[in-house]
This record gives C-alpha cells, sequence and structure tokens, in this order.
C-alpha cells in the first residue's frame, strides 16, 4: 500500500512538473510581453512605437517578412511594401508605421505614422525628407489591406510554403517550427480572412477606390469598429496632417466635418480603429502622443522664399482667406451651401454613428470626451500650418495644388496622379502629372464619386500677380 502510494506521489510530482513547464513554455512562447528598446528620440518613437495591441491586432513578423516575396503580384507594383507609398528609412527592414513588439513572439503592428508621415523631395535625384505629424500623401491603405486578404485566400498560403520562407532568412527552432505550423500560421489565415470579409464593403459596385493618401475614415469606425449595417455612403479623405494640436483651442471642431472637438477623443479613435487594445498602458501611450503632438511644430518651407512678394502675399491674405482660416470662423464647420466641395465625405457620417461610437468606446472602459452627438452641416476651416506639405487640397484631396485651387473651379485638372513625393515650387504641391508620377502615383478622376472638386471658389477672381503673391505667403504659414 505504501508503495502504491509512493508511485502515486512520484507520478503526480511529475505530472505537476510536466504541467508547469509547459505552462511556462506556452506563456514563453506566446504571451511573454518584452517591452521595447528605448527609442533614440520621440520622434523615433512616434514611427515606431508600439500603441499595445499587438495581443489582439499583431500580424507574426516573419509572416509579414516573407509575404511580398511570395506574393509580389497583389501588391500595387516592384518593391515590396515600397510600393504602397509608405516612406521607408534606410536600414530599416520595415516602412514607417510598423512596430515590433515581442508578445511572445515578434509581432507587428501599425502605429499613427504610417498614415502621418509625409514625404517630400525638391529634386527626382535627391532623397526623400520624411516630416511626422503630415499627412501620408503617398500611403495606399486599402491597397494594404487587399494585399492582406488575397494573401490568406491563396492556396500558397500554407504552413508547409510560409515556413519554407522563412528558413530562407531565418533559422527557427524546431519548437518555433511546430507552433508555426500547427498554431500561429493557421490562425493568422483565418483571421485575415475574416478581417477582409468585414472590408468588402470597400469593393462594392460603384465604389472607386480610396487612392494614395486617403482613407474612407467613418466608414471604416461604422463597419470595423461599430459593426453597423453598410449603408450605401462612401466617404473619401485626405490624411490631415497632425501637428501643432495645441492649436486647437476650446470650441474648435476636429475631423473634416467637426464630429469631434477634442484632439485627445480623435487619438483615442483614431489608435483603437488601428486595433490598438484599451488595456493599460493605452490610455499612457495616448497621453504621451498629446503632448507630443500638442507642441510638434509644422515643418518650415525648406526653399527660398520672395520676402517681398510675401509681403504681399499677407495683404491679400488678410482681406481674402484670414476670417476662415486665421480668424473667428477656424476650427469652426463652414456650411456645405456655403463652400460648395463634395459632400459624400459629409453624407459617411450622423448623429446616430456617433452615439453608437461613444457607447462603444465607453463599453471598452476608455473614458474620453465624446464624440459631437447631432447632424453635421459642413466642413471645418482648417487652420494652415504648413499648408504647403498638405496637398493635394480639399477635404478629399481633389485638387492638385494651391495654384490649382486659386482656378476656377470648371479649371481645375479633372485628372491626376497622386502620391509621387517631388515637390512643384511654382504651385505649391507635389508634381502630379508626366511619366514618373503616372508610373508611382495612383490615378485619380475628379468625375468618380467621392472624388469632385468643385467649390472653395476663394480667390479665384484675383489677378495672376496676386495670386502669385498669395502663393508665396502661403509658403510661410
Amino acid at each position: 500500500m505504501n508503495k502504491l502510494k509512493a508511485w502515486f506521489t512520484i507520478l503526480a510530482t511529475v505530472f505537476v512538473l510536466m504541467a508547469v513547464v509547459v505552462g511556462y513554455t506556452a506563456w514563453y512562447k506566446l504571451f511573454r510581453v518584452v517591452p521595447q528598446p528605448e527609442f533614440a528620440s520621440p520622434e523615433e518613437r512616434f514611427k515606431y512605437g508600439s500603441l499595445g495591441g499587438e495581443d489582439s491586432s499583431g500580424l507574426p513578423y516573419w509572416i509579414v517578412i516573407v509575404l511580398p516575396r511570395m506574393f509580389p503580384e497583389y501588391l500595387p507594383g516592384p518593391g515590396g511594401y515600397a510600393s504602397l507609398g509608405i516612406p521607408w528609412e534606410q536600414g530599416r527592414d520595415l516602412p514607417v508605421g510598423f512596430s515590433v513588439k515581442t508578445v511572445g513572439f515578434d509581432r507587428v503592428t501599425n502605429t499613427c505614422a504610417v498614415c502621418h508621415t509625409a514625404s517630400y523631395r525638391g529634386g527626382e535625384d535627391e532623397p526623400a525628407k520624411l516630416v511626422v505629424g503630415g499627412p501620408g500623401h503617398g500611403t495606399n491603405v486599402q491597397a494594404f489591406f487587399d494585399f492582406l486578404t488575397k494573401c490568406a485566400n491563396d492556396p500558397r498560403f500554407n504552413s508547409d510554403n510560409i515556413l519554407a520562407e522563412i528558413a530562407t532568412v531565418y533559422k527557427l527552432s524546431w519548437l518555433d517550427k511546430l507552433i508555426y505550423r500547427f498554431g500561429i500560421i493557421p490562425i493568422v489565415k483565418k483571421r485575415i480572412i475574416e478581417q477582409g470579409n468585414n472590408f468588402a464593403w470597400m469593393h462594392r459596385d460603384g465604389m472607386p477606390e480610396w487612392s494614395a493618401g486617403r482613407d474612407d475614415p467613418m466608414n471604416l469606425t461604422k463597419y470595423f469598429m461599430l459593426e453597423l449595417p453598410e449603408d450605401g455612403t462612401f466617404g473619401p479623405a485626405d490624411m490631415p496632417s497632425i501637428w501643432n494640436l495645441d492649436k486647437y483651442t476650446k470650441n474648435m471642431s476636429l475631423n473634416w466635418d467637426g464630429a469631434t472637438t477634442v484632439a485627445r477623443s480623435v487619438i483615442i479613435d483614431s489608435a483603437l480603429g488601428l486595433g490598438a487594445s484599451p488595456k493599460a498602458p493605452f490610455l499612457d501611450i495616448v497621453s504621451w502622443l498629446r503632448d507630443y503632438l500638442g507642441k510638434l511644430p509644422p515643418p518650415k518651407y525648406p526653399w527660398p522664399i520672395d520676402v517681398k512678394l510675401a509681403g504681399q502675399g499677407r495683404t491679400l491674405f488678410e482681406a481674402q482667406c484670414a476670417s476662415c482660416h486665421a480668424g473667428s470662423r477656424t476650427g469652426t464647420p463652414v456650411p456645405i451651401e456655403e463652400v460648395g466641395t463634395d459632400r459624400e465625405r459629409l453624407a459617411s457620417w450622423n448623429k446616430d454613428a456617433a452615439i453608437a461610437a461613444n457607447k462603444k468606446v465607453k463599453s471598452m472602459g476608455v473614458d474620453r470626451d465624446p464624440m459631437v452627438e447631432e447632424t453635421l452641416i459642413g466642413y471645418v476651416a482648417v487652420h494652415l500650418d504648413g499648408v504647403w506639405l498638405r496637398a493635394p487640397y480639399l477635404h478629399n484631396g481633389s485638387v492638385p495644388t494651391l495654384h490649382d485651387l486659386l482656378e476656377p473651379q470648371d479649371k481645375r485638372p479633372q485628372v491626376f496622379f497622386r502620391g509621387y513625393d517631388v515637390y512643384d515650387q511654382a504651385k505649391v504641391g507635389f508634381v502630379t502629372q508626366g511619366e514618373k508620377a503616372e508610373r508611382i502615383g495612383r490615378r485619380f478622376d475628379v468625375t468618380r464619386r467621392g472624388n469632385g472638386n468643385k467649390g472653395h471658389e476663394y480667390g479665384v477672381g484675383l489677378k495672376p500677380a496676386e495670386k502669385t503673391a498669395l502663393l508665396e505667403y502661403l509658403k510661410t504659414l
């Protein structure tokens, strides 16, 4: 009897030890959180710092690395992720806005920088200069979603093929291979397909592509975050600049249509939309972003400015533009009947959606100032700090340059190419025509739904010399 009891004790001990080993191994390989190393600067943290969504929305690093090698045909062009128009710094293995953090295994998530890092060049042979907080006018968000979905639906997206491709660049341990083969790869495939189904509304009949530098922000919120039924709206909008957030004082509105009045709330909603988890330290990350972006200065125009001409332009600005963009109406919505620009973005959000969004965020345990629960009337008269780098113009990016914006609406370009980063100093905007622009950019047709370039005909009656002076002044803002 004593021997039998001893055997039971030994077996129980062995079982407990095995359970501890298995449990610890599972925790270590799947859930262990390793803080990211200290970043060299706040700018680096903005570009590559985690928003805290790895456990809920992170993709395995090695899968992210090999997908462009396995499925180049699903990208917009050659160059891997660079073909998505996202800035990519030399020496980095992933573009700006791709954060890598270890949660069990290395996982990749996106940061605010993927949509809010501007890139420009003074000429074809110059290296690109990056400006954090600027609009990512080349970033093709829709193409990234489509790429992942097409990869996951391809029969070649399987454990054998992915492990074979990983083996060409990195040697996984035998245990990691097992985890990838029977756990990580099948789960990732399933989740990407599910996510792709949630984005099927992007490809409804009659819907043009978002194009470079744009997304459909309020519909992303409605269908992806709130899971509201599709309502047939289509509201493409340009990526905005998010520098100098302290300029938004009390009673000013944010978002293109004034849906929010507090910058912190916009950051919270945007981060949650990127897949960030509301768990701690989420609000600490939000607070850091708000403080950093609050005082981040707009970029100065990098080329020579004719000071005398700019002085003449300032007088014109104060007479023609200041009431909306540097006065009492700044940061407030201008009725759509007055500004006359494309209505589609405005129609994509409403009071009921705002109520649903406020309830959803509250249910996550996140305390933030609510979105405006009322019918919105138009588009916000925006601040113009750093306006030289915010091309194309209007809320939907339908006018390529400030020069074009000062032209009557029937003389504005009808077709141009978005996403090329060589700068046009004369017209104050990016080059949007020619072989290189056509090869690198995305074709934009103002006759397509949501792309209208009508309205905002302020200053169109100025003489050519006056327009030139006004443009010179706008470079100084």
